[in-house]
């Protein structure tokens, strides 16, 4: 014990009088460990801020959506079908009554969204559209209304040209004044001002409050020219019955569409449930990737590390022949490099974890400053491997020239100098 001490008291002592090569050194560990850091928190932080997101249209909810068939609900396949223009008009406000009609559905409503130029007065904006069912505001709990009512089913029926602004949009047309019993003009059609909502802010990369809310039937026959539904959203009464309420509302579509094979299917039904572990699968590959990237910094410091112990062996070869000479063992010659190697890397791995921690933190204010409410979180484990990376390093890529020095013959090492 008394010898291991000692070698590392000359470690320290070493390092010391080669200050400059010694910081050089602690940098590639610096930078890889605090990269650790700042990559695992930022992925935490994504991950909980879009996970957040979704849970905020509720976790007691499916959602039924059209889907291009023969192609998974989950693929990019089913996405770029849809954006690059295929649409599925099978899905009808009768198909989505009937699935409300489960004795699990406590409230649903039925969406479409479209776009469309609005204006009041000298004003005018384009702005999304949310044609939707009554009832919306029963279902989706962040719909809440800050004045007015909201559209009945018999508005819906009557096609009712009536309408109940997002919060952003009463801002924009009507300032800090009453927009209830106002008119405004979509596609140049008068609409009345129903009801405005209390502020939602945006998700992902939607501004709900920018949204203007009217009845489905009056945007399919006077604003789209449609017939059919893009989305529903259904609440359930217990949570218990999730899979069992999927399953009688994938029977009841099939059976109405005709499908016999599943592959057929123009639809899907999903659970937020379902779309959040999707989410953290997700996440979890992504970090793994990261991860393994970050961690090339680290093997980089690795070798360098490496470099300045071969370095420091071939200027010491004569101390190290001297040591021999006197008695020095090799385990002593040994212990004594491989304790400069580890007390580096540890060292750079304390530095690195404090700059990951303070980058995360600037990375939070900065995200703040761009309207995202990203929480970058230190998980302990984080901050583990981080660490434990370091150390691995300092005992892997130092061990070798350790090894190197204490094998050299006292003869050999003295006829160096």
């Amino acid at each position: 014990m008394h010898s291991l001490i000692v070698s590392i008291k000359l470690a320290f002592k070493s390092l010391r009088s080669n200050i400059v090569r010694t910081l050089l050194s602690l940098l590639g560990i610096v930078i890889g460990v605090a990269s650790v850091i700042l990559v695992l928190s930022f992925g935490s932080g994504v991950k909980n801020y879009l996970t957040d997101q979704v849970a905020s249209f509720g976790t007691d909810i499916i959602s039924v959506e059209v889907k291009v068939p023969k192609v998974s609900k989950t693929s990019s396949a089913n996405t770029s079908g849809q954006v690059g223009g295929t649409v599925i008009t099978t899905y009808k406000l009768d198909d989505a009554r009937e699935i409300g009609e489960l004795p699990n559905i406590s409230a649903w409503y039925a969406a479409v969204v479209s776009q469309q130029v609005t204006s009041f007065e000298d004003k005018k904006k384009q702005v999304m559209i949310f044609g939707t069912t009554a009832g919306v505001d029963e279902t989706d709990g962040q719909v809440q209304l800050e004045s007015g009512v909201m559209f009945s089913e018999e508005d819906d029926d009557s096609l009712r040209q009536a309408a109940v602004l997002g919060s952003g949009i009463k801002e924009y047309y009507f300032g800090d004044g009453d927009a209830v019993g106002e008119t405004i003009k979509i596609k140049g059609q008068s609409y009345k001002v129903i009801g405005t909502l209390k502020s939602r802010g945006a998700v992902a990369y939607l501004n709900l409050d920018d949204f203007i809310y009217l009845p489905l039937q009056t945007v399919q026959k006077k604003l789209t020219g449609t017939d059919h539904l893009q989305s529903s959203v259904f609440k359930l009464k217990d949570m218990a019955k999730l899979d069992l309420t999927i399953a009688q509302a994938t029977d009841i579509m099939r059976e109405r569409h005709h499908i016999d094979n599943p592959d057929d299917d123009d639809f899907a039904v999903n659970s937020i449930v379902e779309v959040l572990e999707i989410l953290n699968k997700v996440f979890f590959a992504v970090n793994a990737l990261l991860l393994g990237l970050v961690s090339i910094s680290l093997v980089v410091g690795g070798v360098g590390i490496m470099n300045v112990m071969y370095v420091s062996v071939a200027e010491r070869t004569f101390e190290i022949g001297l040591k021999k000479a006197v008695g020095a063992k090799n385990f002593s010659i040994l212990a004594q490099f491989l304790a400069e190697a580890v007390f580096l890397t540890l060292l750079g791995g304390f530095i690195g974890i404090f700059a990951g921690i303070l980058f995360s933190k600037g990375g939070e204010i900065l995200a703040a400053n761009f309207g995202y409410a990203l929480r970058f979180t230190i998980a302990w484990w984080s901050v583990a491997i981080g660490f434990g990376f370091s150390a691995l390093v300092g005992i892997v890529f130092g061990y070798y020239p350790a090894r190197q020095a204490s094998l050299l013959t006292p003869t050999e090492a003295l006829r160096k100098e």
